[in-house]
């Protein structure tokens, strides 16, 4: 925030904008109804579109000996199935690589645009999209649970984990209901959705910060901002080739919490 608030100071064409005009986007389609339409929904659209194309086209003829495209998609799916699935539900963790598979590319694509020319925005950093995927994981195991377990077993196994003794449950059961039940779904989106935020500030401050002291007199004198665009500049790839690791870690701990939480709600002895 300081070299911006120099460059303010020093006068030029340029404003110092508010943060949250980074992250709101007047709609386009269906204004003032609840079904408005904005960049953030159409990113969100996009990003499932190209995740679906991608495996459609690269398995649409699948060879024997595959071409790049069916090499990669190959990778990433027994990457999850065999990584994430297998590790961490054991066998059950199968018939799950599908969904898997999908909320990883869902929230990796979503996550890349960040670092896309002309985009530049994940639709991530917005609450709304990690809090609509920690909901439906959060039904998704609760009802794996009571279908495994059954209503009364589910909840018992959960609140009141067997093996302890049962003076210590008054301790242990509402730690477990805030864990389980409430902790798991809100780390689960906020984790997300402050990874890709935060990024989104540092990214937007380093390119204002390239532009207004290499574009914008008197900042360009050497004596007052040049030297510190010159650092902008060399530090932008190294922060975007950050962003790339961000995002990728996140939609992998993401997808991993998911099976983790599926797989105690099939196997609560673990």
């Amino acid at each position: 925030m300081t070299p911006m608030l120099a460059a303010v100071e020093y006068g030029g064409p340029w404003g110092l904008p508010p943060v949250n005009e980074l992250f709101e986007f007047e709609p386009f389609l269906f204004a003032d109804t609840v079904l408005a339409f904005n960049r953030v929904a159409l990113l969100t659209l996009f990003a499932s579109l190209v995740a679906g194309l991608l495996f459609l086209i690269a398995f649409r003829k699948p060879e024997v000996v595959p071409g790049r495209l069916q090499s990669a998609c190959e990778a990433i799916v027994e990457f999850i199935r065999e990584q994430i699935a297998l590790q961490v539900m054991g066998a059950d963790g199968l018939r799950w690589v599908p969904l898997l598979t999908t909320i990883f590319l869902f929230v990796w694509i979503n996550n890349l645009f960040e670092v896309v020319p002309f985009i530049n925005f994940p639709p991530t950093s917005r609450m709304a999209i990690p809090a609509f995927l920690a909901v439906m994981v959060y039904i998704l195991f609760i009802g794996v649970g009571i279908k495994a377990q059954g209503f009364v077993g589910y909840f018992k196994s959960t609140l009141f984990p067997p093996g302890a003794p049962k003076a210590l449950y008054i301790l242990l059961t509402p730690i477990e209901l805030i864990s389980n039940f409430v902790a798991r779904p809100l780390t689960l989106a906020v984790r997300l959705f402050a990874n890709l935020l935060a990024g989104h500030i540092i990214l937007t401050l380093i390119f204002v910060t390239i532009h207004a002291f290499l574009t914008i007199p008197p900042l360009t004198d050497f004596s007052i901002g040049f030297p510190i665009g010159v650092v902008a500049l060399v530090a932008a790839p190294l922060l975007i080739g950050f962003e790339l690791v961000v995002g990728l870690l996140q939609a992998y701990i993401f997808t991993i919490l998911t099976a983790v939480y599926i797989g105690g709600s099939l196997h609560p002895e673990h």
